[in-house]
C-alpha cells in the first residue's frame, strides 16, 4: 500500500473517522475514501465502486463488489460506535457496563454533579457541561446513538433538539407515552418537522415488558443495536 494511503487510514482512526480501503483484486489498483478526501488509484476505478464505498463509510465490515468484471474487496475501519447518555440516573448506572461489553464507547452527559461523578459512574468519561454545550463539540455522525434519560426538559430536550439536526442513527427519550406526546409538542412548537419528530423513540427501548431499571437497560440497549443493524425495523 502506498505510503500516502496508509497515512490518510491513521489520520482519520485517529480523528476517530471511518475510512474505506478500496483494493481491486485483479488489477490491485487500491484508494482510500474518508469523508474529507479521496485519495489512491481513484481514476482506475468504478464509479459505481466508488459510490458503494462511500456509502460504507456508514457501516462496518469487509464486503466484496463486482463492476465491469472486476471484483473489489471494500474494507470499512472505523472506531466504536459510540453513545452519549444525557441523565446519569439508576438505568444508566445499568446501561452503561451493559453498552461498554456490546463494544460502544460512552460518555454521560449531565450537568448535575451530585448525580454525574466518578463514584457513581467510575471508568467512564463524563462531561459535567449542559446538553448543548457539550453536543456542540462532539461529532454526532452516523455512528453515534443519543440516549436521553434524566427526565427533566431542561436537559433532555436540548439534547434530542442536537440529535435531530444532526445524522446520529438512534435518538431515545425516557418518559411515558403521555410525557412524550407533551415533550413532541414542545419541540414541534420549536419548528421540528413530523419527520423530524418521527425519529425520537419514545418511550425509549423496545417493548419487553420489563420495570426494573436494569430490565429497562437491556430493552433501550437491545434497541439501538436494532436501530444500527436493522435501521428500517421498529
Amino acid at each position: 500500500m502506498k505510503r500516502e494511503l496508509l497515512g490518510a487510514l491513521v489520520a482519520a482512526q485517529q480523528r476517530k473517522q471511518p475510512a474505506v480501503l478500496v483494493r481491486g483484486l485483479t488489477t490491485g489498483k487500491h484508494c482510500v475514501l474518508t469523508r474529507e478526501e479521496s485519495l489512491g488509484d481513484m481514476d482506475d476505478i468504478d464509479p459505481d465502486v466508488v459510490d458503494v464505498a462511500r456509502a460504507a463509510l456508514d457501516s462496518d465490515g469487509t464486503r466484496i463488489v463486482e463492476a465491469d468484471g472486476e471484483r473489489y474487496l471494500l474494507q470499512t475501519l472505523a472506531s466504536k460506535p459510540r453513545m452519549l447518555i444525557v441523565g446519569a440516573v439508576h438505568i444508566a448506572q445499568s446501561l452503561i457496563p451493559m453498552a461498554m461489553q456490546a463494544g460502544y464507547e460512552i460518555i454521560l452527559i449531565d450537568p448535575r454533579t451530585a448525580f454525574a461523578n466518578p463514584e457513581r459512574f467510575p471508568n467512564i468519561r463524563i462531561d459535567n457541561r449542559w446538553p448543548h454545550e457539550a453536543m456542540s463539540e462532539f461529532e454526532l455522525d452516523a455512528r453515534t446513538a443519543i440516549v436521553a434519560l434524566s427526565h427533566d426538559p431542561k436537559i433532555d430536550e436540548p439534547a434530542l433538539q442536537a440529535a435531530m439536526d444532526s445524522n446520529v442513527f438512534y435518538i431515545g427519550a425516557l418518559g411515558s407515552r403521555g410525557n412524550h406526546a407533551k415533550r413532541l409538542k414542545r419541540l414541534a412548537a420549536l419548528g421540528y418537522s413530523k419527520a423530524q419528530l418521527s425519529r425520537v423513540h419514545g418511550p425509549i427501548g423496545l417493548s419487553l415488558g420489563g420495570r426494573s431499571p436494569a430490565e429497562i437497560a437491556v430493552a433501550i440497549l437491545a434497541q439501538v443495536i436494532q436501530s444500527r443493524h436493522q435501521p428500517t425495523s421498529g
